[in-house]
């Protein structure tokens, strides 16, 4: 059987006690490093693998200190305090620069935790929106490798189709999976909640240079909220709240087709004029 583009990237191998190596992969390929999502994943992926794990991922929180170069790299995963319910770890990304140093790219913070059944109720019920079929399935002309990773069928806040610097609003709202399809896990959620396009494109109907500086996402579903929503469309929901002195922070939503919420995220992403 062949194994999915985004299992691919995210292989990794045991080389030590809380050490896994990986390589990056060029289906994920960004302007000038991975698509963010699967950096995101890859930490947690190695969480996962970690035979110490307890529980299941609460939230992921990491900070891009600078971007993955092509080739090999190392995740560096340690659990630092496990509770009754719940588990925190640290990790870290690094790659070995041309004169052999050791140089850490991504630092991260992973809480895992064991889900008791409560009292529980989503306050932030899925919008009423197009159905995916009804959705207008995206291309781009000049689309990064990435792109091609995921199907997008958008139902408002598209990339302006001109840059004439008069946006008024930074909500974008679209359903997307895994291309080809994959069954959603917390890997693939992770890089499902970092794939929209920066907000200040939107407000500012102006192309400038961003990036992610750090996003935290929070996990609401559970392992049968994943299988129930499996290999379907999750609906995404973006918008930023404020853009000031060069950052701004942006909000995403992701429910699947059963109007289930299955995680949520913030990040601060930096701009340039």
């Amino acid at each position: 059987m062949t194994k999915h583009p985004f299992d691919k990237a995210l292989a990794l191998a045991e080389i030590g006690p809380g050490c896994y190596a990986g390589m990056t992969s060029a289906d994920y390929w960004n302007m000038v490093g991975p698509f963010g999502g699967t950096t995101a994943a890859t930490v947690l992926q190695a969480v996962l693998l970690h035979p110490q794990r307890i529980g299941d991922p609460l939230s992921l929180t990491v900070n891009y200190a600078g971007a993955l170069q092509e080739g090999a790299f190392e995740v560096q995963v340690h659990p630092v305090r496990t509770n009754r319910s719940t588990q925190h770890w640290t990790a870290s990304i690094l790659q070995h620069d041309a004169q052999g140093q050791s140089i850490v790219t991504t630092t991260a913070t992973v809480i895992t935790a064991i889900r008791r059944e409560t009292w529980s109720v989503s306050d932030t019920p899925m919008p009423k929106v197009k159905t995916p079929a009804e959705s207008e399935l995206k291309s781009y002309d000049d689309p990064g490798i990435w792109l091609q990773r995921y199907e997008l069928r958008l139902i408002s806040g598209a990339i302006p189709s001109e840059w004439h610097g008069r946006g008024d609003n930074s909500l974008t709202q679209v359903w997307m999976r895994d291309h080809p399809p994959r069954p959603l896990d917390f890997i693939s959620l992770a890089a499902l909640s970092d794939v929209f396009f920066p907000r200040v494109w939107l407000r500012r109907a102006t192309r400038v240079p961003a990036g992610t500086v750090s996003i935290t996402t929070y996990f609401h579903a559970g392992p049968k909220e994943l299988r129930e929503t499996g290999a379907g469309y999750v609906l995404g929901q973006a918008s930023a709240q404020e853009f000031r002195n060069g950052f701004f922070d942006q909000s995403a939503l992701l429910w699947n087709e059963s109007g289930t919420l299955l995680c949520s995220s913030h990040q601060i992403v930096y701009f340039k004029e």
